[in-house]
């Protein structure tokens, strides 16, 4: 028996039991022929004491080194007051070894686990260790968080009678908005499969089948760049979709499940419920954003009107003029609004960012000698400025002036503290556009799911400006992150065909590629709406975790490739004449 209990089990009502622990030697202390060491697993720790006088074989504790896994069988006893270790559930006991076993020896680690550099080395080393770095502590409780996670979504999705179904993995190219990866066909020469984006036209199909509630862990594959949010490659996602039910209601039917997940998953607190529900508009014209941090209040101002009154060229000759006041900003220095405010407001497209500070009852700043004293008063009175603060502004475009601020609103959360660590504001963001202007081409383009149904239905698409009509799209967020996109789905072809027509692609196109659909919602298909959270960004979002790579067990780096097994890698000449492939050999 390589044990009778784990590393984090042996508790006071435990003293004078034999035991059999087995792990891996986590620290090791030499006290002049007395030997502790911590024994870890993933439950926990436990400290064992070697006397030489009572371990049958004490030599072999003598030899034990960093990270060996060893077996130690003992009986317990409990440690005397002074030597309480109240930093470990173990801490009240320790194992009195009387018989040790290496399980398996470890050679010199290629960085520090625990103690010196906590996990600072670069990511290409740590990741060619990954099954090294993911005995921290940080990733080892965040694959366990994830776990957890995962298990309570399911008895969440099964206790409302929603059915588990598996859909293929390999199946046909799609324009879904990102790259897909191709499979070659060994059977179809010349042919590929393309592994699934997302599954998103097998769950519309399965509610045409009449499974009424549908739902999977599903894994989703694109060929896009990284990024912070973003996973080269792989990643997973609740895919879920509903039948008969109107969006509201849908609402109602998950939004418990977030709240459980913060609340009794994590041990966070939800900010608000009923999660808000706003429309894309105001929330762009309120917050600069369409996942916006609501853990904080600053909201953005027009004063476009003010503005466009002025003798200040950049105001009078802009189409918007949005400002942003930051009470006790005041106090921000030069350097701090160059560097900090005013880049994040250039790499959203803004040409700069200008400022005025309040305080002492009056307003400066460099800025200020564009204004007579009646504009400056009118100004106090637009924003209702009475305490001292900064004001920020942009002016540009509605959708740049106001993405400028959103930046700086948000730089702003970090640098004030606004962004309470153990609290999530969820909301859902609802009406978005149903269309977009491609600023490349000039064309209008989807602005999200192709799928989704335009609000108006058919008198929209045919009487309105395509760029005025809002879809049945809806998305959630939290904490300036957007875990799903969702929508009601398009289940009218004759819709479908029209709403495909004003992006540009003809009914032959169509055909082409969603042909099936087509032909399936012509045998019936019920109203059906749904969404699909990404489960990496629900961990990070929950463990308060920047980076995706951190809540994955085996994650690409930057440059999508696995360094521990060496994706992409490259396949001998015999499968690639099997597959009646040749490569070309770039000069």
């Amino acid at each position: 028996m390589y044990r009778t209990h784990t590393c984090g089990a042996l508790r006071k009502a435990d003293v004078g039991q034999p035991v059999t622990l087995s792990g891996w030697v986590h620290r090791r202390r030499d006290l002049g022929g007395l030997i502790f060491i911590d024994l870890r697993d993933r439950y926990g720790l436990t400290q064992v004491v070697f006397h030489p006088e009572e371990v049958s074989n004490f030599g072999i504790a003598e030899l034990l080194k960093y990270e060996y896994i060893v077996k130690v069988t003992g009986h317990v006893v409990a440690r005397t007051a002074e030597t309480v270790n109240a930093d470990i559930e173990t801490g009240e006991v320790e194992l009195s070894a009387t018989d040790i076993e290496i399980l398996s020896q470890a050679k010199p680690m290629p960085f520090e686990i625990f103690e010196t550099t906590k996990g600072q080395e670069e990511e290409e080393l740590r990741l060619k260790y990954r099954f090294l770095e993911l005995r921290r502590e940080r990733l080892k409780d965040n694959m366990i968080f994830r776990n957890k996670m995962i298990s309570h979504i399911r008895t969440y999705m099964e206790d409302r009678d929603f059915l588990d179904i598996a859909t293929p993995i390999l199946t046909v190219s799609s324009p879904e908005g990102a790259r897909d990866f191709l499979v070659p066909s060994r059977i179809h020469p010349g042919k590929f499969y393309a592994l699934p984006q997302a599954p998103q036209q097998y769950k519309q199909l399965l509610m045409v089948a009449g499974f009424d509630r549908y739902y999977q862990i599903a894994p989703c594959m694109r060929d896009e760049d990284p990024r912070a949010d973003r996973s080269p490659g792989e990643f997973y996602q609740l895919d879920c979709e509903v039948s008969f039910m109107e969006p509201g209601e849908f609402f109602d039917l998950m939004e418990p499940l977030f709240v459980e997940l913060t609340e009794h998953v994590a041990g966070k607190r939800v900010k608000q419920r009923p999660f808000p529900r706003i429309p894309f508009k105001e929330c762009m014209e309120r917050y600069g954003s369409d996942r916006p941090d609501l853990r904080f209040d600053l909201e953005i101002q027009d004063v476009s009107e003010w503005g466009t009154a002025t003798d200040f060229k950049v105001f009078n000759a802009a189409e918007h003029v949005q400002a942003l006041v930051i009470p006790g900003g005041e106090t921000f220095s030069r350097k701090e609004i160059d560097d900090e405010f005013t880049a994040v407001a250039v790499r959203a497209r803004a040409k700069g960012l200008a400022w005025l500070k309040f305080a002492g009852g009056a307003f400066d700043g460099t800025i200020k000698k564009f204004f007579t004293d009646e504009q400056l008063n009118s100004l106090q009175q637009v924003l209702d400025v009475k305490e001292p603060c900064i004001i920020f502004f942009a002016a540009d475009t509605w959708e740049i002036s106001l993405k400028a601020l959103g930046a700086v609103r948000d730089v702003v959360g970090d640098k004030q503290g606004l962004k309470n660590p153990d609290m999530i504001a969820w909301a859902w963001i609802v009406d978005f556009p149903m269309y977009e202007k491609n600023e490349q081409t000039g064309k209008i383009d989807f602005g999200h799911n192709p799928f989704s149904l335009p609000q108006g239905g058919m008198d929209a698409l045919e009487t309105k400006n395509p760029l005025d009509i809002l879809a049945h799209q809806y998305d959630i967020i939290a904490n300036g992150l957007e875990l799903s996109s969702g929508a009601v789905r398009n289940k009218d072809p004759e819709v479908m065909y029209k709403a495909f027509d004003l992006a540009g692609y003809g009914k032959k196109q169509v055909d082409e590629k969603f042909g099936h659909m087509i032909d399936a919602f012509e045998f019936g298909a019920p109203p059906h709406c749904g969404f699909a959270p990404g489960i990496e960004r629900l961990v990070m979002l929950l463990r308060n975790e920047p980076n995706i790579r951190a809540v994955m067990a085996f994650p690409k780096n930057q440059k999508a490739e696995e360094p521990m097994m060496g994706s992409p890698g490259e396949v001998d000449d015999a499968q690639l004449k099997e597959l009646g492939i040749e490569l070309r050999k770039e000069k």
